[in-house]
């Protein structure tokens, strides 16, 4: 056997082969003497780059590499994958008491490897890079967190340090207890660039409501919008895109001025352009504010203009001010940006042709659109409805003067919610300023808050006074394509706080302004009764109509139904209107301003703020949680934002502590996981008749359990509106679709661009004259900025515009794409920081990792067979490149623009930028040990806490890896927790966790590849009956051994964690 530097003479044939090549070559080789040394030979040794090594230079070989051919072929790869196959679980096959630690470095250090220059040691060892984005101001939080954990903790008598090991350890791990289910089937590993898995969906089934519902006026069309702005432009425009502006730089800076927020002022500008010779270089034709406004009035409008009316009252004039209804309309029937999109009949989806699943999502897959179009096809068929969603507030505009503003916006249902709660897409329409005068110059209270509602709903219905007669008999419009439409325009439904629905229904406050429940008999709950007509309506509109002839009627009748006598109703003869039907759910209000701070107020009261504060300080650190340092007892004007963030931890708050009076803490337990299960199923973006039985089940859980309360002296009766009104959810649902079409929090943030920056830009002086003229132009302007950015798309693209596009069903896709940093957090981290309990404490780094390389081939080895091989498996390097965070990105269905959604934390202690100390994090994820992409929920999952992140240099995979290319960037050490018991804790639905603990009370732990972790995860620690001293949020996963899985963590995993929808 002949061997030369690069090529080497097959012993068999004689052929000269290159050195790489020689195993391909005795693969494929028909001569016998090639296929019997094949299968014969077991003295050919290889280098790791499947080159052969000679006799000579065997003992120069790095010991991995020292394999007989023999073994080399039994590296094979499953011939289905193109990726490399790993078994996770390869430590189930031993534990670490017979590994030698010291003496397997000191045999690795005693060869003289030659390392690349990027692994030998420098000054960048541990140097965090600046390409992890997040990680100062993460410094920064964890932190602050630090230093309140002490500060704020009050003395708690009768509370232990800390609880012995013994109480809480759960049971240690015996080789048995090391097995991992599907130990024979060797999963896939992915690339980590690819998405996670796709949690996509089937193609859904849609019943279309037919009979030309929704169908173009024939023969008819109009310019499209884009093309009629274009006609309307001056004729003097020639090729400039951008006129009335004279160049691209002086509409860039118009742009600017007006476009880019309410922190330029007018003023602001001016002063600004007041530089000498600064107009003159930039080649701009205005020279102040003023004369900027002059071009921009030139502007076409898109939008109606505002008109004003006076009334007098009381020896007062008031002023509203408000626009055409039905040119609003028009003006978002005809947004090119909407065309793509709209919809124009109702649809019914189903997950499946056999319709036994039907889902809710958007405002056209209701039955209110369905059974409203088939009252329209009685009178005229082939209309196009458009329901009106109106949506009234108050808003404070300063802090000190009581200056308010009463903004009414108002859109329509045919743009997919997805659009019209961004604020971006402008898809409201600021209807009207209404009066906001409580009329104090009037003495008596009974006249002044019959004043107050009677302008209500005299403004009101002056407003929409056109929708009367168009409704019915309808009105074309053109859609921003120009395919004209005959629509409908018909109020649909009403968005507003408790106060705006009691003024806008009429109603006796406290009552329920949907069904005739009166206000002392709120607190039951029944399914089948929750689905009992709505209050009375028909009978209210004919004593209104009687009301000349038989005034009497109407107070007698208004007695009867508890509603105010109002003579003319806005709502009054608008076609197909149904005033109480029409309120929707108020996710803000009811549930997190409603019904969350009650809940929060009687946890408090049962269990004691300094034990309720006390657990709040000792949660495990996660993307999605906030930490409430200080606690939730001592907070004041709670944000919904606030009371969502406590929606994620408050089970976790009640579980252990012991109730006054030797109750039972269990029915106390389910209350709250009834609650919370239905504000989260409340928010689901689609919703199936499956997933709205669970809401229904969860309110049931609820009021079966809420004795608990009355029990303990917090309670004495539960007739409270917001609770009552939990029971109408589902049949609102299936009437106009999910609740994100009627949020109130998106038009809440409507206040800052319609009404306080309006304000701002004026001199509080005559404000709504200036307010509505600001808008105007502010409005121009974004109308002209949409008009450039698609011609300059136009100009630049071959794509068609203006076409029709399937727009997809919201919240059906959950899939997330994993993101790394380019460059690692630290460049060079060596084998003893990584193992070491100071630094990323990953205990059993090499004999995990050795252990994932030798099964990543050989997964049937023995455990005899794989003790040895990793006793004789050495990386060619001391330093491992180490990253502290995984991103996981999720995509817009509409822009295609990708944001943050979760971010997976493993660093060891530090320093911030202030120089003080950030302890230690390590995030507890779900893995994907099956790697199969089939997994759901907890099937195929098993919790785990991620210790490093790194990659391997390229020699050490050329030199351990069969097949270099397949082999993942990035690899996790992970240490492992219990596997998911089949079914979870009764009293709270929650998964019970523990360590997996092994002989040596150290963790079971495994490297795994990067695409096997799915998410981050939120644990619940066990406390006991009182939070232990020494245990805080940044110590508590390591003094902790019993923990519960949060599934409240994000809208994500509490949806993977229960009923599919489709």
């Amino acid at each position: 056997m002949s061997v030369s530097a690069n090529t080497y003479s097959c012993p068999a044939c004689k052929s000269a082969i290159v050195r790489r090549h020689y195993l391909q070559h005795l693969k494929k080789s028909l001569n016998p003497a090639c296929k019997a040394l094949l299968s014969n030979s077991s003295d050919i040794l290889w280098d790791g780059n499947c080159n052969i090594v000679a006799e000579t230079d065997a003992q120069e070989a790095h010991p991995a590499c020292r394999l007989p051919l023999a073994d080399l072929l039994a590296f094979k790869h499953p011939p289905e994958h193109d990726t490399l196959s790993v078994d996770l679980h390869g430590d189930r096959l031993g534990d670490y008491a017979d590994w030698d630690e010291e003496q397997a470095l000191a045999a690795h250090d005693a060869k003289n490897y030659n390392f690349d220059a990027h692994e030998t040691p420098n000054e960048d060892v541990g140097v965090a890079d600046t390409s992890d984005e997040d990680d100062d101001e993460d410094y920064d939080t964890d932190a602050e967190n630090a230093l309140g954990e002490k500060e704020l903790e009050p003395t708690r008598p009768f509370v232990p340090r800390d609880y012995p090991a013994e109480s809480l350890n759960g049971p240690v791990n015996n080789e048995e207890d090391l097995r991992f289910p599907l130990e024979d089937e060797a999963p896939v590993a992915s690339q980590e660039e690819h998405p996670a898995p796709n949690h996509g969906y089937q193609p859904l089934h849609i019943v279309h409501y037919g009979n030309s519902a929704g169908s173009p006026v024939p023969l008819s069309r109009k310019p499209s919008s884009d093309e009629d702005y274009h006609s309307t432009l001056s004729t003097d425009s020639g090729d400039n895109m951008f006129y009335p502006f004279s160049s691209k730089l002086e509409w860039e800076f118009a742009k600017w001025a007006k476009l880019h927020g309410s922190s330029i002022t007018a003023s602001a500008v001016t002063d600004l352009l007041s530089i000498e010779g600064l107009p003159r270089r930039l080649g701009l034709s205005f020279k102040n504010s003023t004369e900027l406004n002059k071009v921009i009035d030139t502007l076409p409008a898109q939008r109606p203009p505002f008109k004003t009316k006076s009334f007098l009252l009381g020896g007062k004039v008031f002023e509203v001010y408000y626009r055409d209804v039905l040119a609003c309309i028009k003006a978002l029937f005809n947004d090119p940006e909407f065309a793509p999109y709209l919809k124009y009949a109702p649809e019914q989806h189903y997950t499946d042709d056999t319709c036994s699943v039907r889902l809710f999502h958007d405002m056209h897959t209701g039955d209110w659109w369905w059974a409203t179009q088939e009252e329209i096809d009685k009178i005229k068929p082939g209309g196009t409805i458009v329901p009106i969603i109106l949506s009234s507030d108050k808003t404070q505009l300063t802090l000190f003067r009581n200056k308010s503003a009463y903004p009414l916006y108002m859109t329509i249902g045919n743009i997919p919610k997805e659009m019209r709660r961004r604020p971006s897409y402008r898809a409201y329409v600021l209807l009207a300023y209404l009066p906001t005068s409580r009329f104090q110059h009037i003495s008596n209270q009974a006249a002044r808050c019959r004043s107050v509602l009677n302008v209500y709903h005299t403004c009101m219905s002056d407003i929409l006074a056109s929708l009367k007669e168009k409704g019915l008999s309808g009105i074309n419009m053109a859609n921003g394509n120009g395919v004209i439409h005959r629509t409908h325009p018909l109020y649909a439904t009403f968005i507003g706080d408790y106060p705006e629905q009691v003024q806008a229904t009429c109603i006796l406050s406290g009552d329920c302004p949907g069904c005739p429940c009166p206000k002392d008999r709120l607190e039951g709950y029944d399914p089948v009764n929750a689905a009992n007509p709505w209050r009375s309506l028909n009978d209210l509109l004919d004593a209104l109509d009687e009301v000349d002839e038989d005034p009497g009627g109407l107070q007698d009748l208004a007695h009867e139904l508890r509603v105010k006598p109002v003579i003319n109703p806005f709502w009054k003869g608008l076609p197909f209107a149904h005033i109480y039907r029409s309120i929707t759910p108020d996710v803000l209000h009811q549930l997190y301003q409603g019904v969350v701070k009650h809940l929060v107020a009687w946890l408090i009261a049962a269990f004691g703020a300094a034990e309720i504060d006390a657990r709040c300080r000792r949660l495990p650190p996660n993307h999605s949680i906030h930490l409430f340092v200080g606690g939730i007892s001592k907070l004041s004007r709670v944000s919904g934002k606030e009371h969502a963030s406590m929606c994620q931890i408050l089970l976790g708050l009640v579980l252990d502590i012991p109730l006054a009076d030797g109750l039972s803490n269990i029915p106390l337990q389910q209350a709250v996981r009834a609650i919370l299960d239905f504000v989260f199923l409340a928010q689901y973006p689609v919703h199936s008749t499956v997933t709205l039985r669970m809401m229904e089940a969860a309110l049931t859980s609820f009021h079966h359990n809420k004795h608990i309360f009355v029990s303990l002296g917090i309670r004495e009766h539960f007739n409270i509106p917001k609770f009552h009104f939990a029971s109408h959810y589902v049949r609102c649902i299936k009437l106009f679709g999910t609740t994100d079409n009627f949020n109130t929090e998106y038009t809440e943030r409507l206040h800052i661009d319609l009404a306080k920056d309006a304000y701002r830009a004026t001199n509080h002086k005559d404000e709504y004259s200036q307010m509505t003229t600001w808008l105007e132009r502010k409005e121009k302007m974004a109308r002209h900025a949409q008009y450039t950015d698609r011609r300059l798309k136009v100009t630049n693209s071959t794509t068609p515009t203006g076409l029709d596009r399937q727009h997809p069903v919201p919240g059906l896709d959950r899939r997330r794409f994993l993101h790394m940093a380019k460059h690692p957090t630290a460049r060079s981290v060596s084998f003893e920081q990584l193992q070491s309990p100071d630094g990323y404490g990953a205990v059993h780094f090499l004999p995990s990792l050795y252990r994932f390389i030798i099964l990543s081939s050989q997964p049937n080895i023995s455990r005899r067979e794989l003790d040895i091989a990793v006793e004789s498996t050495f990386l060619p390097c001391r330093y491992l490149r180490v990253w502290h965070s995984i991103k996981y990105l999720c995509e817009d269905r509409i822009s295609a623009n990708r944001t943050t959604v979760d971010i997976v934390h493993a660093r060891p202690a530090t320093k911030d930028g202030h120089g003080r100390h950030v302890p230690a994090r390590f995030d507890t994820v779900l893995v994907n040990f099956e790697g199969s992409g089939r997994e759901k929920g907890i099937k195929g999952r098993r919790v785990g806490c991620v210790r490093v992140i790194f990659s391997l240099p390229p020699n050490a995979v050329s030199a351990l890896f069969l097949r270099p290319l397949t082999v993942p960037e990035h690899f996790v050490y992970v240490e492992w927790f219990t596997p998911f018991q089949p079914l979870p804790d009764r009293a709270t639905g929650l998964f019970k966790l523990s360590k997996s603990v092994l002989s040596d009370n150290t963790l079971l732990s495994s490297v795994v590849p990067l695409s096997y972790i799915y998410r981050s995860v939120h644990l619940f620690p066990k406390f006991g009956a009182a939070a232990p001293v020494s245990w805080s949020s940044s110590n508590v996963l390591d003094k902790c051994d019993t923990f519960f899985l949060n599934p409240f963590t994000d809208r994500h995993l509490y949806s993977e964690l229960q009923e599919p929808i489709c």
